[in-house]
């Protein structure tokens, strides 16, 4: 099937609309398998020069870690998507960002709500979702990403912000990150640091009464070291090779194992266990809201 003929199977909301539940967005961004590839979105948004420079100057928690960001951020992201009122959490988020600005070491004015800003931010939360299935799960189709991007766009739309020089379709998406990667971003401090394996305690005291610090740290710190082991190979080639990351063709091997291990555990799971809280609430929500059967929950045997 053509990228064409698939895309006249999704839903396309009509200008200033959320997306809705006959989106692919809807199906695939609330996966909870985007916690294995999470924290790799946060450290691409950071190393953007003025992502980075705005955290520095507004952000008090910033060097905590990309983790502590995303965790942070996701459910106001994923707000925007499956909340009632989407649209309206979607000006909340563009209006938290309306006061950082700055200026960059080069003396260069900064504005998080410029789109050459504000659409890097967005453009990893997209990617995420493939990046996912490349390596957790099974790759989409270009159809599939063709559909997933040009929902992506009506997704963007929602924060009114501009999208002067943003990518129009898939092709121009993969042309706008390869440029990024390769000619933006920057191996700052805190990208260095975060793949620092003498770096403890990044998840900071027990979150839980029952289990104390003496005990939680060296299991968080385990945990942190996995996590940084898979952003180390989900990374992008070109900036492993510039932070001198090392990637050995059996690490590559192991981590393609994990990927196939977690998409087949993955698939056993009962479709509402697949989903992160906000999604699940959001189909049982549309689910509630529907007399027919025209919108049900995601497919509780395919999983992609």
């Amino acid at each position: 099937m053509s990228a064409a003929q698939e895309m006249t199977r999704v839903y396309v909301p009509r200008p200033g609309e959320p997306l809705g539940p006959e989106s692919l967005t809807w199906r695939l961004f609330g996966d909870q398998r985007m916690l294995l590839v999470g924290m790799r979105a946060g450290l691409l948004q950071t190393m953007h020069p003025a992502v980075d420079q705005a955290l520095r100057d507004h952000d008090s928690t910033y060097f905590q870690g990309p983790m502590k960001r995303i965790l942070r951020s996701l459910p106001q992201i994923l707000g925007v998507v499956y909340d009632a009122d989407a649209a309206a959490t979607a000006v909340r988020v563009r209006d938290y960002h309306r006061h950082l600005k700055g200026t960059l070491a080069d003396g260069t004015r900064y504005s998080a709500l410029t789109p050459e800003v504000f659409y890097w931010t967005h453009a990893t939360f997209f990617e995420l979702q493939i990046a996912l299935r490349e390596f957790f799960g099974k790759p989409l189709s270009q159809g599939s990403k063709e559909l997933l991007f040009q929902e992506s766009r009506q997704w963007y739309s929602l924060y009114g912000v501009s999208a002067a020089g943003t990518p129009t379709t898939y092709a121009e998406f993969e042309d706008y990150w390869d440029h990024m990667v390769s000619d933006v971003l920057v191996p700052n401090a805190i990208a260095r640091s975060t793949f620092n394996r003498t770096k403890k305690g990044i998840f900071g005291p027990s979150p839980f009464p029952v289990l104390p610090d003496v005990l939680w740290r060296p299991l968080s710190d385990k945990q942190f070291d996995a996590m940084a082991w898979v952003l180390r190979g989900t990374f992008p080639a070109v900036l492993r090779e510039r932070m001198d990351l090392p990637w050995s063709d059996a690490e590559e091997k192991r981590l393609r194992t994990f990927g196939a291990g977690v998409q087949h555990t993955f698939g056993r799971l009962p479709a509402q266990a697949r989903l992160v809280p906000q999604a699940r609430q959001a189909w049982r929500r549309e689910q509630a809201q529907q007399l027919d059967t025209s919108v049900v929950t995601p497919d509780r045997t395919k999983v992609v």
